[in-house]
């Protein structure tokens, strides 16, 4: 879940400062040992989602090894009445920072019910999957967890492995697109309210940095690793690192505030009305109660998402988009550079947070034509 510097300089020093309990959940803790990790963590087995369970879908827990060694869990999604023959499957994850139990399986479970087998993941080191150091991003990690993603779904006895598309949303947009480049066993891909983290980390909201501030966030970032190596933690911070208005780097220990400020702008009042209400609020869900670890954004320094876009082409793409969200260009700039076939979708009236779960906007009418056709 990206937020704009804008938005950290205005609200981000009050919200931190606003009362000592959250709203939900535990606060978040300072840092995280080195040691931990949740490979051998049971999978919770009753419906914990933020969203009503389907009468018209069948749902399983299911794990499965990326190429990394990694234990991803993913809930898996079948339509009831799905026949004898072998179905389209697509694989979903994001926003960066959410768990499968929140979009991700909204949209999973929705595309479900219109035919497709469905598979919500949660990525690397995040919600219920594997991996150490807990509530760090990788690009590459991240990229490489949709292809482990297609392995798993496309050895079910009721799929086609011929038809598997990937669905990426927010943050987790850039990489399902990347994932596709390389990939060439996801015949489609479908975005919506894209953000592309790298971008976003290196260069900020609409590449406000300037390059003096990029080099600032780099030696803030290689001095953290000093102090994580120091003391053996892994400090959290903020994956977008923000400036205050004297050009000083702002740190903190929550992706958001635990209450909201009074002079909220409507990006961060959009983003904690989901993620800090019971609306979307999941105990697992980084964005929720905690934040990522302070030196994530180094690999997004290094790594640029979906650099190779063209490689897609001939395989299609569909990005959608609220038409009044402040993230709307990085839908825009990739179907720039994208080549054909390609459709950018723009949905009147909606924001970049209308679509993670409002039922009348997100246009599921649109992605099932698009997969329906692209996966023939």
């Amino acid at each position: 879940m990206p937020l704009s510097n804008v938005s950290r300089r205005r609200t981000l020093q009050a919200g931190l400062a606003l009362g000592t309990a959250p709203l939900l959940g535990a606060p978040a803790a300072a840092a995280t040992p080195l040691n931990r990790s949740n490979s051998n963590m049971a999978l919770t087995t009753q419906w914990d989602k933020t969203f009503p369970q389907s009468p018209q879908v069948a749902h399983q827990k299911v794990t499965f090894k990326n190429r990394f060694g990694i234990t991803l869990a993913a809930d898996l999604y079948r339509p009831r009445n799905r026949g004898s023959e072998k179905l389209p499957a697509l694989v979903v994850s994001g926003p960066f920072g959410a768990v499968k139990e929140q979009v991700s399986g909204l949209y999973a479970q929705t595309l479900a019910e219109r035919g497709f087998v469905t598979l919500a993941f949660d990525p690397s080191f995040t919600g219920e999957s594997g991996g150490e150091v807990r509530n760090v991003a990788s690009a590459e990690f991240f990229t490489e967890d949709f292809s482990a993603a297609v392995d798993h779904v496309g050895l079910l006895r009721d799929v086609d492995r011929d038809r598997v598309g990937a669905v990426g949303i927010c943050g987790l947009s850039g990489m399902a697109l990347t994932a596709a480049t390389g990939d060439s066993r996801i015949k489609a891909v479908a975005t919506a309210s894209m953000y592309d983290m790298s971008r976003s980390m290196s260069r900020s909201y609409k590449n406000s940095y300037t390059l003096e501030q990029r080099h600032k966030v780099i030696d803030h970032l290689s001095q953290q690793r000093w102090a994580d190596a120091e003391t053996g933690t892994y400090a959290l911070g903020y994956h977008e690192v923000p400036f205050d208005s004297n050009g000083q780097i702002v740190k903190g220990t929550r992706v958001l505030p635990e209450r909201l400020p009074a002079d909220a702008d409507p990006v961060l009042t959009a983003f904690f009305n989901y993620y800090r209400t019971p609306r979307g609020f999941h105990a697992r869900s980084i964005n929720s109660t905690t934040a990522w670890t302070a030196t994530t954004p180094v690999s997004f320094f290094e790594f640029p998402m979906a650099a190779n876009i063209d490689m897609i082409a001939p395989r299609p793409i569909m990005l959608v988009h609220g038409a009044n969200a402040h993230s709307r260009y990085y839908s825009e700039d990739v179907y720039k550079a994208a080549s054909n076939p390609k459709e950018l979708v723009l949905v009147p009236d909606a924001d970049h947070v209308d679509l993670y779960d409002d039922l009348k906007k997100i246009p599921f009418d649109r992605l099932d034509a698009f997969f329906k056709q692209s996966l023939r």
